[in-house]
């Protein structure tokens, strides 16, 4: 068996895979195997997979584009190694990667995964350097246990290099798939699961190359239609944190939960105490979260006896709640309507005032040729 599974999902990518592969090729660490997943490309990338003859690389191609998540897990039923590397194929492994990534994990057998710092190429492979891009803040993690790692995650909802990511093979088992229903978030909600069971930790130097494409054609480009998606998606992968087994694993993810409430002493009323915290976040897709949440919860009438009991806490009380978040912007779209209104009738006063300025200038003109009319005469 090979030491590590490097697992590569590809689309469309005829520019670059075969750098990617290559990248892998050229580790300094050799006991590998390649496993890659076409996503149904319309374009030449299946081709240029082919051109590259090695007896550790595994081809799975799938008829249809059907996402990423459904890639990596085709990926994930053929690997054979100890531990698991991912890859996108517009990106790449510097030389030592894997070599740092197996001797990390190997001494420190309580760490689940490992992650790296990454270098930025553009579209001809060209390395530069950016710190207004968005994805530059990844390069200035620094490490934290799990719990506060998981607290940065609810309160930020910002993951990692996820090319950069090793993860072990046994948890890979424990936590599951990707989630085929996200394409923004697939990387972040895989993260919060790990966390959940393991401690992470990042070699703080870039291993990977990361690779900017011009016109945002990256997947993870912040453009407006993966903002949406990604709001969308975020109000869902927050339901992970419902999964915290107990209040002393709550109060060490929250320890500020503690100085604001005395009522943290329950275990099954942990999606409410989660769901509080979430409320007091500026977030629209975390207030939708929270409320959703608390909805849920007292459709059960013991849970709800028990909140009211233990959180004095009731219908009411969430009621008020539902009326004061205003998480469809009904504010925001009442004040563009006033601004719109304010505007038009600017405009009518402004076609009023030019129609009165017309008639006095035609006014004017015709006394002003009167005068030299009579002048002349």
């Amino acid at each position: 068996m090979p030491k590590v599974s490097v697992i590569i999902p590809s689309y469309n990518h005829e520019k670059y895979v075969r750098y990617a592969i290559e990248s892998v090729l050229n580790q300094t660490f050799q006991d590998f195997e390649i496993v890659i997943c076409d996503d149904g490309s319309t374009d030449n990338t299946v081709r240029e997979i082919k051109k590259i003859k090695d007896a550790r690389i595994k081809l799975i191609t799938l008829k249809s584009n059907r996402g990423v998540s459904t890639a990596i897990n085709e990926c994930l039923r053929h690997i054979n190694g100890k531990y698991i590397a991912h890859l996108n194929s517009d990106d790449a492994f510097l030389s030592d990667k894997l070599k740092k990534q197996v001797a990390y994990l190997d001494d420190h057998p309580h760490i689940g995964v490992v992650f790296s710092y990454a270098q930025f190429i553009d579209e001809k492979g060209n390395v530069f350097t950016s710190e207004t891009h968005h994805h530059s803040f990844m390069n200035h993690q620094k490490n934290r246990n799990r719990y506060q790692w998981l607290h940065y995650f609810f309160y930020n909802c910002r993951w990692l290099w996820h090319p950069s990511m090793m993860l072990r093979k046994s948890a890979h088992e424990v936590i599951g798939d990707h989630d085929g229903r996200l394409a923004q978030t697939h990387d972040f909600d895989l993260g919060i699961r790990l966390s959940l069971n393991y401690d992470i930790h990042i070699i703080q130097e870039p291993l990977i190359q990361f690779r900017i494409r011009a016109g945002n054609k990256n997947v993870s480009a912040n453009t407006l239609q993966t903002q949406i998606r990604s709001m969308f998606e975020l109000a869902h992968v927050l339901k992970r944190f419902l999964k915290i087994k107990s209040t002393q694993e709550f109060l060490k993810i929250f320890p500020e939960e503690s100085k604001k409430y005395k009522d943290i002493i329950d275990n099954e009323l942990i999606p409410f105490y989660v769901a509080r915290a979430a409320l007091n976040v500026e977030h629209v897709f975390h207030q939708k979260f929270a409320l959703d949440t608390m909805y849920d919860l007292l459709q059960n009438p013991s849970i709800a006896n028990k909140i009211k009991k233990i959180s004095n806490f009731s219908y009411p009380d969430f009621i008020k709640l539902t009326g004061s978040h205003d998480i469809y912007h009904i504010q925001h779209i009442d004040h563009q309507n006033n601004i719109i209104n304010q505007l038009t009738e600017q405009l009518s006063n402004f076609n009023s005032l030019k129609g009165i300025t017309k008639a006095i200038f035609r006014k004017m003109q015709s006394r002003l040729e009167e005068i030299i009319s009579r002048k002349n005469f």
